[in-house]
């Protein structure tokens, strides 16, 4: 941790040589999350690119009081990534499915429909921020902004609705939601 702060405030002073470490301790995991919402090798390993660009020239407002420099990274290239797909307007994925073969569009639906279920057993404002960030990819400042209420208050919007998920989702489904949020 000591170390990563060391790298952090010496690419903060513009030395390449820190940027590049962090890069490779953090470029694997970054990309996973750009591939996982881009679902295109290329289009991911150029998007990787420009979130370190943006992480280089932004730099100076990363401060490690209000959070973790991945966590910090992580929202970087979330936002990059969706503000791509938004801009090319290809919300649906048209490209090779391959990776998808061992799993039979039934298994799909039923997991839809479980989903669909223990969300509709939730309360109307936590469905609500539920579908705004999972759903429509918003950050949760944008969803709080869109839902009128205090940031705070959606967050514990979030949290209470993936605290009742877990109770009314099966286990096995509710993993996934789980490692979401240790990476948010």
């Amino acid at each position: 941790m000591k170390d990563e702060l060391e790298l952090i405030r010496r690419m903060q002073k513009r030395d390449s040589q820190a940027l590049s470490s962090l890069y490779d301790l953090y470029s694997g995991a970054i990309y996973g999350v750009i591939f996982r919402i881009c679902k295109n090798e290329s289009q991911a390993e150029d998007l990787l690119q420009e979130t370190f660009l943006k992480i280089w020239n932004k730099s100076e407002l990363y401060n490690p009081e209000k959070g973790k420099f991945f966590t910090w990274a992580y929202r970087i290239a979330k936002n990059i990534t969706l503000n791509e797909l938004r801009k090319n307007d290809k919300l649906i994925q048209n490209e090779d499915l391959s990776v998808y073969k061992d799993r039979s569009d039934d298994a799909e639906e039923k997991d839809f429909l479980a989903l669909t279920g223990s969300l509709k057993k939730l309360e109307v404002h936590h469905q609500e921020a539920i579908e705004l960030v999972y759903f429509e990819g918003l950050t949760h400042r944008e969803a709080h902004q869109k839902m009128g209420v205090p940031l705070g208050t959606f967050k514990s919007y979030i949290r209470q609705a993936l605290k009742k998920l877990k109770d009314t989702y099966p286990k096995e489904y509710f993993l996934w939601w789980i490692i979401i949020e240790m990476i948010r």
